[in-house]
């Protein structure tokens, strides 16, 4: 038999040699390695089963495999088989963790959502999911393996990101069941378990008098020309402000006086129109001498293939004096809907012209010019306004 001493002492020859330690284990040999392979009969053939290479598989390690194979041989079970059985399990788990179905959700679906939410997205799982469940195969995660990983994020606090991340995992494990690599998806467990969520408000200027100064320093804006522009603009289109920043110049009809969004570009997934008082249109024009060359109305400064990076409104404001707690790009969406509530302007215009979701999913879809005659003249009627705001007049409602 073979003792580990012959086995370190064995230096390989001009060809290939076998050193037997019997029961059909062998040690092959030859001036690559020493490696580990054991003959057996099964069913009236001939075959051999690699074992292992020397010196990470043992002496010891390869009898006990030797000794395994033949317990299965008894049984009429072929080791080679259910070696390669083994190596397909392992090889499936390893293409089946949460993160390689993740990743591969997420290339499935990265198109249909905006460039921001794609980015959040991957984040979000990148940073808080796969650390703790990436290496997990998927169909072995369980709710409270889930929950231990949304616990992390909520003892920073983070209680609204534990909420979407749930969301998100939710998504990937019905993916998972889907496809046939899960058999249900844990994230329905946890409803409850998750600390509650306080609704979340938008800091806003609501008061006609403080939207006045607001317009009025704005106008007195003194950093960036392009940035100047986009804040300008914003009270007077209220779009979310990921809207904004990505507007493109193939998007704005100067002669039809609108800006049509796609609908890849919206939170609801269709086209919306935003109709261009004077005022908006008087600002895209000047703006266009000196962008209107690329592809964004209002490009990144540092690159003009990038749009306005995300933080430049918020950044603008500040630099106004305005604190997070008092407006922000969000804000000019509810200022908006504050102030055309409470003059008269009819709820149902209101909210398309904000691009609300709508009940019926299937009107939705082809919705994206109700209203519009009235969205237009209220549009024009809030630009006036605005105006009068800023030159400090008392502004009657015209609706009144």
């Amino acid at each position: 038999m073979i003792t580990d001493v012959l086995i370190r002492q064995a230096k390989p020859k001009d060809k290939p040699y076998k050193v037997s330690d019997g029961g059909g284990l062998y040690l092959l040999i030859n001036t690559t390695g020493k490696y580990w392979r054991l003959n057996y009969r099964f069913a009236g053939k001939q075959k051999t089963l690699a074992v292992g290479v020397y010196p990470a598989v043992s002496l010891i390690d390869a009898r006990k495999k030797r000794d395994e194979a033949k317990v299965l041989l008894a049984k009429d079970i072929d080791p080679s088989v259910t070696k390669a059985l083994n190596k397909r399990a392992a090889r499936t788990a390893a293409e089946s963790t949460f993160q390689v179905i993740a990743l591969e959700w997420y290339a499935k679906n990265q198109h249909t959502w905006t460039e921001s939410t794609a980015m959040t997205i991957y984040r979000f799982l990148e940073k808080d999911i796969f650390p703790w469940l990436g290496n997990r195969p998927i169909k072995d995660i369980t709710a409270p393996d889930l929950l231990a990983a949304l616990r992390k994020i909520e003892s920073r606090g983070a209680h609204e990101k534990a909420r979407r991340c749930r969301g998100y995992a939710g998504m990937v494990f019905r993916y998972a069941v889907a496809t046939g690599r899960a058999e249900r998806d844990p994230s329905a467990d946890l409803k409850g378990a998750l600390a509650p969520v306080k609704t979340k408000h938008y800091a806003s200027i609501t008061d006609p008098k403080a939207i006045g100064a607001l317009i009025r320093a704005i106008k007195g804006y003194t950093g960036s020309f392009v940035t100047k522009c986009a804040l300008s603009l914003a009270p007077l289109v209220f779009v979310r402000p990921g809207e904004l920043r990505h507007a493109e110049w193939s998007e704005i009809d100067f002669d039809r006086k609108e800006w049509r969004i796609a609908a890849h570009k919206m939170k609801m997934r269709e086209q919306h129109i935003v109709p261009l008082s004077p005022q908006a249109i008087e600002i895209l024009q000047t703006v266009k001498l000196m962008t209107g060359h690329g592809q964004y109305v209002f490009p990144s400064i540092r690159s003009g293939s990038r749009p306005m990076s995300e933080n430049t409104i918020n950044a603008a404001l500040r630099r106004l004096g305005y604190e997070k707690e008092e407006m922000t790009g969000h804000g000019f969406r509810s200022m908006a809907s504050t102030l055309l509530h409470e003059h008269g302007w009819p709820h149902e215009a209101i909210e398309r012209q904000l691009a609300h979701a709508e009940r019926n999913a299937v009107v939705a879809a082809y919705n994206y010019a109700e209203h519009l005659p009235k969205r237009r003249e209220m549009m024009d009627w809030w630009a006036d306004y605005l105006d009068e705001l800023a030159e400090g007049a008392k502004v009657l409602s015209l609706r009144s």
